[in-house]
């Protein structure tokens, strides 16, 4: 870096005194009591034993993830007063592994008026040195949405409890000059350090329909200027939420955020879509100089191909974990029941696994696969040598705790001569996966797993492939089908569905599941999609669920690896 790191460290707590002292969260905070960890939920029956979520209440977008003093940290927007969207404070929580969780008091509430009504999502920035400061999104008296700057009280505090709030907020305010609509105005990024020595930053906003990533300047990181262009946008794609941007290369060796212009390096623009609640993304090129963002492709650049997740997966946040080099994804998984059964429920919502998070060789697509370190709740696991799966039969996974496990699969294809012709007009995979569910039996397929299911099969999430022939290739579909997934006629079951960019002819069909109770988050073809699923189940519970592989096709297929663990419980208080 051009910039010593303790020159910007200084000359940034000199800003902020330079403008008054420093302000604490505990002399403007309300009801302070009611922001401490709150007790045991009163409903447990869906509750997640190794995803991240708080004991109760309600909990939406991670927040400012990052690493200091050898702590992982995770803010995240909490509600602690209810189980309900409402009263948003930062919630706090820190670990030695991202598997296993201590609570802390909440590290940013209401307290000044660029955020009396609500500290909203947002993003903490490494300075060279390893210091940290948080940007957010404010809502002042007015109801407008403004960004904020917090920075660590006690730097040699390696928890980072107490936060103070710089004077000079808001940094960032919509005007009627600067053409911002001040209610599409939030959620900054991690800023990153140009070549010129200054703080680059990107704000979420729509003006009209045109989905915009607001571009901001700054020397200081407390005196903020808005650029003439935004970064990138899209007409026609509505409010951009939580964006995130990022370099990234084919090794899975993660890059700094503030990396640009080495060879091998491609740029991901995420944008939350507020319309849809689908995490979309774009893979190009970030010209440094004019400070633009460049989509390798149209699908990307109307931001209507490639996602995350193909599941419930919204308002992610990647960061930069400087202990292992790599980066990591974290998103939001919400709730498929009503708004009147969660409440009742005292809870809603959870954490995804963390993800590492690399470029494909191809340079289409990114490649997502669960961090290591949950690995270290597997026991007791359960092998199988390569056997061949007949069509219409089904083998029960046995001696895992199946409401609670990590299983892995992997198949082969003899022949394809059977695979059903592909329509064309078949662009919606999800809409396919509605129509062709488990129990339509297919050429090829359905294959795959049968989770969280009831003994007598009246429940059951199946997560499987079909395999088309198309004009000039094969076509792989993988689903997740809900339909049959609880008893229950209230929970929404809607079935999820993605093509894979996977050649049948020559590799395998690999597909990892992670089951805990309500959750199922399934990963196909090494990570080259995935798919959460949220399903509540009233039979298959606890010791009454059971665990399948299965074929429902008239073709056989070959079970070539087939691994499963049951998972202990993480500690997360």
């Amino acid at each position: 870096m051009t910039i010593n790191s303790s020159y910007i460290w200084l000359l940034l707590l000199l800003v902020l005194l330079k403008h008054g002292i420093l302000e604490t969260e505990a002399s403007h905070s309300r009801n302070l009591e009611a922001l401490q960890p709150a007790a045991a939920s009163p409903s447990q029956i869906y509750r997640t034993s190794y995803h991240f979520q708080p004991p109760k209440n309600w909990m939406n977008d991670p927040n400012g993830p990052m690493v200091y003093k050898g702590l992982y940290h995770l803010f995240y927007q909490y509600n602690p007063l209810g189980a309900d969207w409402g009263n948003i404070v930062w919630a706090h929580s820190t670990s030695t592994d991202l598997i296993n969780w201590n609570p802390h008091k909440p590290a940013i509430f209401p307290s000044q008026e660029g955020d009396i009504n609500g500290c909203w999502s947002g993003s903490t920035t490494i300075f060279p040195g390893g210091k940290p400061a948080i940007l957010y999104t404010g809502i002042n008296p007015s109801n407008q949405q403004v960004q904020n700057l917090a920075v660590p009280k006690n730097l040699s505090d390696p928890y980072l409890i107490e936060w103070d709030k710089s004077p000079y907020n808001p940094l960032m305010t919509p005007t009627p000059e600067n053409k911002i609509n001040s209610s599409s105005f939030r959620d900054p990024t991690t800023a990153w350090l140009g070549p010129d020595g200054r703080w680059r930053v990107i704000i979420g906003n729509k003006l009209n329909r045109r989905g915009k990533a607001l571009l901001y300047r700054s020397k200081d990181f407390v005196r903020w200027t808005k650029a003439k262009h935004p970064l990138h946008s899209v007409k026609g794609t509505g409010m951009w939420e939580c964006p995130d941007f990022y370099p990234v290369t084919s090794n899975p060796i993660g890059l700094d955020t503030s990396t640009v212009g080495a060879l091998g390096i491609k740029h991901v623009l995420k944008v939350s879509l507020d319309d849809t609640k689908h995490d979309q993304y774009a893979i190009g090129t970030y010209d440094h100089v004019k400070d633009v963002f460049d989509p390798d492709a149209v699908a990307a650049e109307k931001f209507s191909g490639l996602r995350y997740d193909y599941g419930k997966f919204y308002a992610s946040k990647t960061f930069y974990d400087s202990l292992k080099k790599r980066r990591i994804l974290w998103g939001w998984i919400n709730e498929s029941l009503s708004r009147e059964d969660y409440i009742a429920q005292g809870w809603s919502g959870v954490q995804g696994i963390p993800r590492l998070l690399w470029l494909d060789k191809s340079g289409k697509q990114l490649m997502q696969w669960p961090i290591k370190e949950i690995e270290t709740l597997r026991e007791n696991k359960v092998g199988y040598p390569p056997r061949p799966l007949k069509g219409g039969s089904i083998l029960e996974v046995q001696g895992v705790k199946a409401a609670q496990a990590d299983v892995d699969v992997s198949f082969e294809l003899s022949e394809l001569k059977r695979a059903d012709a592909f329509d064309p007009s078949w662009t919606d995979p999800q809409l396919l996966c509605s129509q062709k569910g488990a129990s339509i039996k297919g050429g090829i397929g359905p294959f795959g797993l049968k989770l969280l299911a009831s003994k007598d099969m009246q429940e059951y999430t199946a997560v499987f492939f079909r395999i088309f022939k198309g004009q000039y290739k094969y076509v792989v579909l993988m689903c997740s089908d809900q339909s049959r997934s609880s008893l229950n006629v209230k929970p929404d079951k809607t079935t999820y569905g993605v093509f894979l960019d996977v050649d049948p002819l020559h590799e395998q069909l690999s597909l990892r599941s992670l089951i805990d109770h309500s959750i199922v988050e399934s990963f196909g073809a090494k990570g080259k999609a995935c798919i959460t699923s949220r399903v509540y189940p009233t039979k298959a519970l606890d010791n009454e669920a059971h665990l399948y592989v299965f074929n429902n096709g008239l073709a056989n297929v070959t079970i070539s690896n087939l691994s499963a663990w049951s998972m202990k419980k993480a500690h997360i208080d």
